[in-house]
């Protein structure tokens, strides 16, 4: 076995200069890295975007929304509860609604849809999100507004010979806005849906 030579290798020997321009070096990389976006990145909301606008602005008129409701013999869609606030943090207020069919007897499926915004000014509010699908079969009570989170208790059918009038199933739901999108939040998970 040959002996190390160590330190007495002229390559193992570090000076002040060999430091600074690694220095400079990592520098130089992590600046270009920092100023260079990849061709199809989406900006991201400046400060200047985030800020609430400087009036106020209305929340989404439910009233003024269309609905992706299948409603038989041409019926109305009815807005059985709605509630407003910023629920994302961008200082616009949104809508979120209870939607179903009209119906002068029994109980038609429930949609939950957040409204923001119409895209052009005089325009009808359109569906940013739909939180509880009418396919689903669901109905939706204690709907209400806590802080920026949107809260119901979603009832539902154990099985297909359950009367629709009467859900023998519920579960309680919280829906936050996090990290870009609506986070669905389930209760505890006692008679569920």
């Amino acid at each position: 076995m040959q002996p190390s030579a160590g330190q007495d290798l002229p390559h193992t020997r570090s000076r002040g200069v060999h430091w600074i321009s690694t220095a400079a070096a990592l520098g130089a990389v992590v600046a270009a890295i920092a100023l260079v976006q990849p061709a199809d990145a989406s900006p991201g909301k400046s400060a200047a975007d985030r800020r609430p606008p400087a009036t106020p602005v209305a929340a989404p008129d439910p009233a003024a929304a269309s609905y992706p409701l299948t409603c038989a013999n041409g019926a109305k869609t009815d807005v059985i509860s709605k509630v407003s606030g910023d629920l994302d943090g961008d200082g616009r207020p949104e809508t979120a609604v209870v939607v179903r069919c009209h119906s002068e007897t029994g109980t038609p499926p429930s949609g939950v849809y957040v409204l923001s915004a119409p895209e052009a000014a005089g325009g009808a509010p359109r569906i940013a999100v739909t939180l509880v699908n009418p396919q689903d079969n669901r109905q939706i009570s204690d709907f209400r507004l806590e802080g920026r989170t949107v809260r119901a208790t979603v009832l539902g059918f154990s099985s297909d010979s359950v009367p629709q009038c009467c859900p023998d199933m519920s579960r309680g739901y919280s829906w936050e806005w996090r990290d870009g999108r609506y986070v669905a939040l389930p209760g505890p998970a006692a008679n569920t849906v």
